[in-house]
Parts: structure tokens; sequence; C-alpha cells
């Protein structure tokens, strides 16, 4: 009995070591409980004061997550299929070809795109079958939405790529965990102004921010908001060049510390 527990004591101690020395798991612990809080804590705070609100424009709550699910499903689309270079340890008969590194932040751009578009078109199917709602009522303002919250995931995944390629498989939790750091600021289920007003310049600076707030003013005024739309259009160039720039740069320090053969399950 005493042997059982000092070999359970021990795996104890190993894990607390991992945990650490990797500050993105440390981050992880209270992460999840500290965004599910204030996401919902806003929506409720909302409701209590417009409790008709959802009730007079049918389905919005729907269309919010089905946007808010491209943003979701962009960003895991760039980050997934690079994992799963890392898990079999391929990474190093990568770059031991022509390959060039923007070469393959396209490639995982482009797939990222393939499974968007069949995860949320499945989505959306389902929700007219079930709801009797449908997201292509928009019309073409919703190719905007759609190209505009894939940019920004796609963003967010080259960075989450980088971090992953400079620090390890520690930091995989990130692809999971950072986008919903975005969702309490993106107005996903609430106008901005819900927010305190010292946060609300910072929701305005994330491209997110203005898709759900044109999308709003889409289904309950029929107006769609040109101002809105540049300036998503303005904020995803530059967050797009900051994710193709860590990108480069984790590769290449990645590749002078000989990291990218170290990197596996």
């Amino acid at each position: 009995m005493f042997a059982s527990f000092q070999r359970v004591a021990a795996l104890v101690v190993r894990y607390l070591y991992l945990m650490r020395s990797s500050w993105p798991r440390l981050l992880e612990l209270a992460y999840w409980p500290t965004v599910q809080m204030i996401l919902w804590g806003l929506i409720n705070q909302f409701l209590a004061g417009h409790s008709d609100w959802v009730a007079q424009t049918g389905g919005l709550l729907i269309g919010a997550v089905l946007l808010w699910d491209v943003l979701f499903r962009a960003q895991l689309g760039v980050s997934l299929p690079f994992f799963e270079e890392m898990y079999s340890r391929n990474l190093g008969n990568l770059f031991v070809t022509p390959l060039r590194p923007f070469e393959l932040a396209l490639a995982l751009l482009l797939i990222s795109l393939l499974r968007t578009a069949i995860g949320v078109g499945a989505a959306a199917g389902l929700a007219i079958l079930l709801y009797r709602y449908s997201i292509f009522d928009m019309g073409l303002p919703l190719i905007a939405f759609f190209a505009l919250l894939m940019i920004m995931g796609w963003s967010i995944g080259l960075m989450v790529v980088a971090l992953v390629m400079r620090w390890g498989l520690g930091a995989e939790g990130l692809a999971w965990a950072i986008i919903f750091a975005f969702a309490p600021l993106s107005g996903i289920y609430y106008p901005i102004s819900v927010l305190p007003r010292w946060l609300q310049g910072v929701a305005l600076s994330m491209p997110s921010a203005h898709v759900f707030e044109g999308m709003r003013a889409l289904v309950r005024e029929h107006y769609f908001s040109m101002h809105h739309f540049w300036s998503a259009v303005a904020l995803n160039l530059v967050y797009l060049a900051v994710g193709f720039a860590l990108f480069l740069w984790a590769h290449r320090v990645a590749r002078k510390k000989g990291l990218l053969l170290q990197m596996g399950e």
C-alpha cells in the first residue's frame, strides 16, 4: 500500500513540475472559468434590460452562433493541420524539401477555408431543417461577414502556430483557448455598447466586433454598415500582417535552435 502511494505521489509531483515549467498550462487553469464568467455575465446583463430584444428579431442568436463558428473554425483550421505535422514528427521532413515557410502558411490557410466551409455549411443546413432559420437570407453581406471572420481566424491561427513552433506543445492549449478571449469583446450576442466605456475602444480594435455590429444592423435595421465593413477590412490587414510576421519569425528561431526536429508527441 505504501509503495503504491509513493508511485502515485511521484506521478503527482511529476505533473506539478510539468505545470510549473509551462506558463501556458498554468494560464489555462484559470482561463476558461474566467472567460465563461465574463461572457455569460455580459449576456445576462444585456438580456436583463432588453428581454424583448431577441424576440423581436427571429434567428438573431442562431445567426450570431453560426458566424462565430466561422471565426472559431478558421482559427482551428490553421492550427490543427500544423499540429498533426508535429505529432507525426514531420516538420523536419517538410523543411528539408524546397518548401518555403510562407508556402506552408498559405497551404494552412487554404485547408482552413475548406474545413470551415464544410463545418459551417453543415451547421447552417441543420439550422434550416430544425429551426427554419437560414443564414443565407442575409444575401451578399453574408459573403463579406464570412470573409472578414475567416481572415481574422487565419491571423489568430498563424499567431498560435508561431507560439507553438517557438515554445513547443506546452502552448498547444492556446489553439483551443485563445480564440475565446475575443468572444466577450466581439459582441457576439449583445451590442458593444453593453461593455464598459473603457472596453468599447478595445473591442472596436478587433475586426470581429465590427462584423457582429454590422450583422445586427443588417438583421434588425436592414442596413449594411459600410463604416463597420471598412473598419473590419483595415483591421484585418493589420492582423494578417502580424500573423504572417510572427509565423516567419518563429520559423526562423525554431530553425536556428533546431526545434523543428525535436517537436512531436
